[in-house]
């Protein structure tokens, strides 16, 4: 992509010596930031793919919920990959940011309004995972100035515990595996409401020290420009 600064794309940002070669990191930071950015796009792309393949031939069609069920599959493999690529080789870029959290909600979101428009999933389990996660995503950016909420352990397991559940609705199972899912999707939504409340939680404690912080810098810097004004005036006063 022309016009992006090499720091932008994940590069060093350093000119190559003239007869020389670049180094290995180097090269191999330009590729992955294309193949992280990639995957993250092709997740966005399934998104209509998956939508079109689950609601075939009325939505009830077991190999068409199958080819479904393997676009949400891959969708949810490109998540972890295209994270653990940029965090490993220091590929994270402002696209990314921003796309990566845009796909994950998006085919997750799909997946439950789908399953739900079909009578397979009640509509107030779409309703609470999908209020948590749009509201943890707004209350992410009304602490951002202070701090960054960290991606905690039972949030990892609330994602794992959703991907799964969902997965499993997306197919047509019957018996056994039918009364499995259920018990999966109350564990996801049990996960998705309580790392929810911990979340907002942690919100409230980072913009109350942020704000902290900032009265005390604040107040640090009044006192600092009394105590010049002070000496100026005592300065002025000895002349």
């Amino acid at each position: 992509m022309t016009g992006v600064p090499a720091s932008a794309a994940g590069g060093s940002g350093t000119k190559p010596v003239r007869g020389g070669k670049l180094g290995t990191a180097a090269v191999n930071q330009a590729s992955l930031w294309n193949i992280a950015n990639i995957l993250t796009m092709v997740r966005l792309l399934l998104v209509p793919g998956f939508v079109m393949l689950l609601l075939h031939n009325g939505g009830y069609d077991p190999a068409w919920r199958s080819f479904a069920w393997a676009a949400f599959a891959i969708a949810m493999i490109t998540d972890l990959f295209d994270g653990h690529l940029a965090r490993t080789y220091n590929l994270v870029t402002d696209f990314g940011k921003i796309a990566d959290p845009i796909a994950d909600k998006a085919i997750m979101g799909a997946a439950l309004i789908c399953l739900s428009y079909l009578g397979d999933l009640p509509w107030w389990v779409t309703g609470v995972i999908l209020f948590r996660e749009i509201g943890i995503t707004l209350m992410r950016f009304w602490v951002i100035r202070h701090a960054v909420i960290p991606a905690s352990r039972g949030g990892k397991m609330k994602t794992l515990a959703q991907g799964t559940a969902v997965g499993m609705y997306v197919l047509a199972l019957t018996g056994p595996l039918a009364t499995l899912r259920f018990w999966v999707m109350a564990v996801a939504v049990v996960l998705t409401v309580v790392t929810g409340l911990d979340y907002v939680r942690q919100a409230v404690v980072l913009r109350r020290k942020g704000l902290a912080a900032e009265r005390a810098a604040a107040a640090d810097r009044a006192s600092g420009v009394s105590a010049s004004a002070g000496a100026s005036d005592s300065a002025e006063a000895e002349r």
